[in-house]
């Protein structure tokens, strides 16, 4: 699979070095670094990545220190560090009325003062359980990958010298904000719920938090940031609660779902 994607990629940017006189090569070389970046990258090498861009992402915001309320609370439920599925997972507040979380390939887990405002305690772990979800099954990996070769895409079209070019130009920066406002999949979502149902039934709490948990999120209407990156969580929550009344009868997803959200994939890479 990993070959094809290298595969489609390099055909793709070989249409702009093809016999185009108006071509930058450096912007295409650096595509094609790109596209190889994509498909290659180690568990180790996304890790470091990861670990980069949590360092830049703490130092833009104010992190609650232990004395806080916030982060006395978090401390209180979770500590600083806890480890599961061969992962060493670290925890912060960042002191904002923003509705957020989120997690990087590392292990590092954020969650903002404004969403912890929303929730009770096992609410909220369930939703810490949730973000430990999309690293355990390496969502954010996949993220990414996903990163590199939109990049690659994007350098293919930058090098050529036209409007499209300038427009594709401006947009190389923002990897860490991507990872921080990642868009999943309706299939990950589910994954990272399942991990968040696992943790709470693994720390004995009551399962209907993680329904309550997806309700709240769900009154922040369709157009808040946090539910871009988390979609349909009045949806999701229905599908808990069926999974907790019928624990015997787990949803696997149709294929048309399936289709969707692969398709959704491709839409995210292009964009």
């Amino acid at each position: 699979m990993k070959k094809y994607f290298f595969i489609i990629i390099i055909l793709f940017l070989s249409l702009f070095s093809a016999g185009c006189e108006n071509t930058d090569f450096s912007v295409v070389t650096d595509a094609g670094i790109d596209a190889i970046k994509a498909v290659t990258l180690s568990d180790e090498n996304v890790k470091k990545i990861a670990l980069k861009a949590s360092r830049q992402s703490d130092i833009k915001h104010k992190i609650a220190p232990l004395s806080n309320l916030y982060g006395k609370r978090l401390y209180n439920l979770i500590g600083t560090k806890y480890s599961s599925n061969g992962y060493d997972f670290n925890f912060k507040v960042y002191l904002s009325p923003v509705v957020n979380a989120f997690a990087m390939a590392d292990g590092t887990i954020r969650i903002y003062s404004g969403l912890m405002d929303m929730l009770n305690d096992e609410e909220l772990l369930f939703v810490l359980g949730h973000e430990m979800g999309h690293v355990v099954e390496k969502h954010i990996k996949k993220k990414i990958r996903l990163a590199y070769a939109g990049r690659a895409i994007r350098k293919g079209i930058a090098s050529q010298e036209n409007i499209a070019g300038d427009i594709a130009r401006s947009s190389f920066g923002g990897l860490i904000e991507l990872l921080i406002n990642a868009q999943f999949s309706q299939q990950e979502e589910r994954e990272a719920d399942d991990f968040g149902i696992a943790y709470l039934q693994e720390k004995g709490l009551n399962l209907q938090s993680a329904v309550s948990a997806l309700k709240k999120i769900a009154t922040l209407g369709n157009k808040h940031s946090f539910l871009s990156s988390h979609p349909a969580p009045e949806v999701r929550a229905k599908r808990l609660q069926n999974q907790i009344d019928n624990p015997e009868k787990p949803g696997d997803p149709s294929l048309v779902e399936q289709i969707i959200s692969r398709l959704k994939e491709w839409k995210n890479i292009l964009n």
